[in-house]
């Protein structure tokens, strides 16, 4: 079995103010740009689009069935959202981007990362198991999808935000889970 390294380097805008936390990006061969949620058939550039523009066609350039990099990464710069993943190097047991065919070799360090991020608030996490390394990293107890949980890391007040996954294969419409993604979105930025 292959172990993967993370193909993308940490995104840590110096305004950061959320840090998206997901597993880890799927199997190069899927990708449609060299970025992160690089899959097209994932919702989350739509989810994005929804939250900030109410379009979810905003981040998309459906000719070339790819997304708009040029707006994406300015967007994240402005608004201050940082993001990773969960896992710097895994095993893929299936040929699947799923986590549940993930094994983790190494976790990140995400108290190094968000010792890095001076503004940070909050963390989302994308996905159950995201949501599990993260919240066994920082010893506290997993929010219920939607909600959030609030811990103390240096001193800092955060919130770590369990949200729906954007994988198609989570059973829910992109609009419904672009309603829970704009509570964080909402604390955040309004």
């Amino acid at each position: 079995m292959e172990i993967e390294c993370h193909p993308f380097k940490p995104f840590l805008p110096e305004n950061a103010k959320l840090l998206m936390l997901g597993t880890f990006p799927p199997a190069e061969k899927r990708w449609a740009m060299k970025f992160y949620y690089p899959n097209f058939t994932n919702d989350m550039w739509r989810i994005m689009g929804i939250c900030f523009f109410g379009d979810k066609q905003y981040f998309i350039r459906q000719a070339e069935k790819t997304y708009d990099l040029d707006r994406i990464v300015p967007f994240l710069e402005e608004k201050g959202i940082a993001m990773f993943d969960t896992a710097t190097r895994i095993i893929r047991t299936k040929n699947t981007a799923s986590d549940k065919d993930l094994e983790i070799v190494e976790e990140t360090n995400l108290s190094e990362m968000i010792g890095q991020l001076p503004q940070c608030q909050a963390l989302l996490t994308a996905g159950q198991l995201a949501t599990t390394v993260a919240c066994r990293q920082f010893g506290i107890e997993e929010p219920r999808v939607g909600e959030y949980t609030e811990f103390v890391f240096d001193h800092r007040s955060l919130r770590l935000y369990r949200m729906p996954s954007s994988s198609r294969a989570y059973p829910m419409t992109v609009e419904r889970k672009a309603e829970a993604y704009q509570k964080v979105f909402n604390f955040l930025f309004v």
